[in-house]
């Protein structure tokens, strides 16, 4: 079968090849992928500047649903032609504090499907049947396909971080990750801004469709002042930073009230200054989160059936396998959203 694999460590080294067809072992199942999505850490991987663990030669992707066509020794619970998609933890150690705890994301021997494991730019993707998800009647599989990205701004937005009603919730970057926790957000009453850069125009559109009260390019301190004004003066609960940007991070320290919620997302690419004076001044409490756990998923696609959060607003571009390279270029200059893979 065709695959999108990184073949090797460093920028570059991507490319699509055919691969073994894979089948499953004891107590997996296989998965005929219908449609899968290209993820920032995608590009991060290809780019070589991840600081998740990757072992190539590797077949990326971790964003997909499908059908499960073979079921290994073992399994019970899941047959030929069940809906579903899958979590991207592959293993974990079962020993450090984060596993004991039920944390296994933050697990330091964690080991993730697309990265370090086979994943889903192909035709079949093999998983545990422990980490199985099935996708509801009234779910399609290319709404199922961004359970994955959902599940982390969950995890982020109802366990890592905490949303009221009437809160004043800014989100920085309208890209996939940013509009899933806006209506995170909206969803649970919040008042909600968001925020891009110059090019974010259509993105910001979007944004308001999904409900947004606020969304603006900044430029000039536009964006603080607003804040201050739709505060009383305050600032705002909850600051997310999901674009990975410098001033982004530093907007958010600046606007956040007196024991604010900062919350870190993005994934930036190189490290960048930040006063964090500020966290003493104002007492604020500063979280960080990344990739999901099993609840969170389940949360996912609750919301999804309950059509509380809408992501075939964001899907934009899809792609035959063969033409993944326009794929990533139309998801990196963010001439789109979210750009899914079809196996051909």
């Amino acid at each position: 079968m065709q695959a999108v694999v990184k073949e090797a460590p460093g920028p570059g080294n991507v490319v699509l090849k055919d691969v073994p067809e894979p089948h499953a072992g004891p107590g997996q199942v296989r998965i005929a992928v219908r449609v899968s999505g290209i993820c920032g850490s995608d590009l991060h991987i290809a780019q070589g500047d991840i600081k998740l663990r990757v072992r190539p030669p590797v077949v990326m992707g971790h964003e997909f649903a499908g059908v499960v066509d073979e079921v290994g020794a073992g399994v019970s619970g899941w047959r030929v032609g069940d809906r579903v998609t899958a979590e991207t933890t592959v293993s974990t150690c079962g020993r450090c504090r984060s596993c004991r705890d039920g944390a296994y994301n933050r697990c330091p021997e964690r080991e993730i499907l697309g990265y370090m494991h086979d994943g889903a730019f192909a035709a079949w993707v093999v998983v545990a049947a422990e980490r199985l998800h099935r996708v509801p009647d009234n779910v399609s599989l290319e709404e199922a396909a961004m359970t994955e990205p959902l599940a982390c701004c969950v995890r982020a937005m109802c366990d890592v971080a905490q949303v009221h009603p009437g809160d004043l919730v800014v989100v920085a970057g309208p890209g996939p990750i940013g509009l899933l926790c806006l209506q995170l957000a909206v969803a649970a009453g919040a008042r909600t801004v968001i925020v891009g850069a110059a090019g974010d125009e259509e993105r910001l559109d979007v944004a308001k469709s999904l409900g947004a009260d606020c969304a603006l390019v900044e430029q000039g301190g536009l964006a603080e002042r607003l804040i201050h004004e739709l505060s009383g003066g305050e600032g705002c609960d909850l600051f997310v930073e999901a674009s990975g940007a410098a001033r982004a991070a530093q907007l958010g320290l600046a606007s956040l009230r007196r024991g604010g919620q900062y919350l870190q997302v993005g994934l930036a690419g190189q490290p960048f200054a930040i006063d964090l004076s500020l966290l003493a001044y104002k007492e604020l409490k500063m979280l960080g989160s990344l990739s999901q756990v099993w609840p969170a998923w389940e949360r996912a696609l609750l919301l999804l059936s309950r059509r509380q959060v809408n992501v075939r607003a964001l899907q934009t571009h899809t792609f035959p396998l063969g033409q993944w390279e326009e794929a990533f270029r139309v998801f990196a200059s963010k001439r789109g959203l979210k750009v899914m893979l079809r196996p051909e």
